[in-house]
């Protein structure tokens, strides 16, 4: 077997996923289409850049990370039933994707999460010396989100799926237990977190461009980490978090129940009842650690 895999090249996960794969797996791979007999869909909404004559001729596996009912409508639905045609297997990374994708495709699906590098992610037992470095409040109650929370259409407007709404509800419910919360805030896109942060007077700091290294660094120096989202693939966040011993609670998403303990998963809106395990979410990645999670997806490319 010889394994294309297509681009999403929107600085997203997936590249990173994609120059991964090259450069740990041991498959036979190439970085040209017409010289493979597999390609692995691994960015399915840029499936149309591909060539129909290789779709046709070639064994096709796809990566379906979520589906989001809410934005599911008849344009969405054709556009997926004309990439259905060219499929032979589906993969995604967590039981609810699967439950969703079975009601819309008769196709074999695989699951199988991603692999975590643990060369960029990593505890760091340092805590205080790291808050000194990123200039982070030292004797505050961190509480962490590297997520995009808004549309890029207006950049005001929320991105309902990741839960930014939920986020603000449930720290400022956690304001009135811990009075000292400070909210540490990465990525692009966080314009409507960041306005309600301000309008309810909540202290954060914010990381807009930084590099991985950086971003390993605000995980080990955070108290907590909330995933708020409606809808996931993932998160990555939750292995990420898993790796470096970050404390996390989350909703119940993608594979949130597959890595986190149960005592973990917010239930009824309310994150004072969930408390995190450290221990329990950091078994479960390391099962999925290079080589390991890379060995996994080998496997069922090659099934």
């Amino acid at each position: 077997m010889t394994l294309y895999i297509n681009k999403a090249n929107e600085n997203w996960v997936v590249d990173k996923f994609r120059k991964e794969f090259y450069t740990f797996s041991k498959l036979r791979k190439t970085k040209f289409i017409s010289k493979s007999d597999t390609i692995w869909i691994i960015a399915p909404w840029t499936w149309k850049k591909l060539n129909i004559k290789h779709l046709i001729s070639k064994n096709v596996i796809c990566t379906v990370h979520h589906i989001d009912f809410t934005k599911f409508d008849e344009k969405t639905r054709e556009n997926f039933q004309m990439l259905d045609q060219y499929v032979d297997r589906y993969h995604t990374i967590s039981k609810k994707s699967y439950n969703d994708l079975k009601t819309i495709t008769k196709k074999e699906i695989d699951i199988m999460p991603f692999w975590i590098n643990q060369n960029n992610f990593f505890n760091i037992k340092q805590k205080a010396e790291l808050r000194n470095e990123l200039n982070l409040p030292k004797n505050k109650y961190l509480i962490g989100s590297f997520q995009r929370d808004t549309e890029g259409k207006d950049l005001i407007s929320p991105k309902m799926s990741k839960g930014p709404d939920l986020f603000i509800d449930y720290v400022a419910s956690m304001k009135n237990k811990i009075p000292n919360i400070h909210i540490v805030l990465a990525g692009k896109r966080r314009q409507y977190i960041i306005s309600e942060l301000r309008r309810l007077n909540i202290p954060f700091s914010y990381f807009e461009m930084v590099n991985i290294e950086v971003i390993n660094k605000l995980y080990n120096a955070l108290d907590l980490y909330i995933v708020s989202s409606r809808v996931e693939g993932g998160p990555q966040a939750l292995m990420e978090c898993a790796i470096t011993k970050t404390p996390v609670i989350s909703n119940d998403v993608g594979f949130a129940r597959e890595m986190l303990s149960s005592n973990s998963i917010i239930e009824n809106s309310n994150p004072l009842h969930a408390t995190p395990d450290v221990e329990f979410a950091f078994k479960n990645v390391e099962k999925l650690k290079i080589p390991y999670g890379i060995n996994n997806i080998e496997k069922l490319l090659t099934k």
